[in-house]
């Protein structure tokens, strides 16, 4: 490989790892539904818990960490007895929600297509690979 196409995959490497790290985080199992969910204003963890279909306490936690942690959600805790806690979108999530929400509506408007397309591609591929 030469020097220059080298310099240039470094490059892209080097751009692109940040991009897909936010990505992988942002469009993760876990925190679409939790971004969803917290956009309708602040949120407490049982109520993202029964939200989000699946979720276990420990995964919920993990995410709301590393959520808060990228600046996404912001963490209010009230001095109540016991500890009120609630998770609200920052700025920046509230206009990554947007986006999101386009995602969603998209996966829900175009869900049958893609079980039927999933159907038709299992079929051709059990008629073998000339039916293709």
């Amino acid at each position: 490989m030469s020097r220059s196409h080298t310099d240039v995959a470094e490059a892209m490497r080097d751009e692109a790892c940040p991009v897909t790290e936010v990505l992988d985080r942002v469009a993760g199992k876990w925190s679409i539904g939790i971004l969803t969910a917290a956009a309708h204003g602040p949120v407490r963890f049982t109520e993202l818990e029964r939200a989000i279909n699946g979720i276990s306490r420990r995964m919920l936690t993990l995410n709301l960490r590393r959520l808060e942690r990228d600046g996404l959600l912001v963490r209010t805790v009230h001095p109540t007895v016991p500890p009120k806690v609630e998770y609200s979108l920052a700025p920046m999530a509230r206009e990554l929600h947007a986006s999101l929400a386009g995602l969603v509506g998209w996966a829900e408007r175009h869900r049958s297509a893609v079980i039927e397309a999933r159907a038709a591609y299992d079929t051709a591929a059990k008629q073998g690979p000339d039916a293709g």
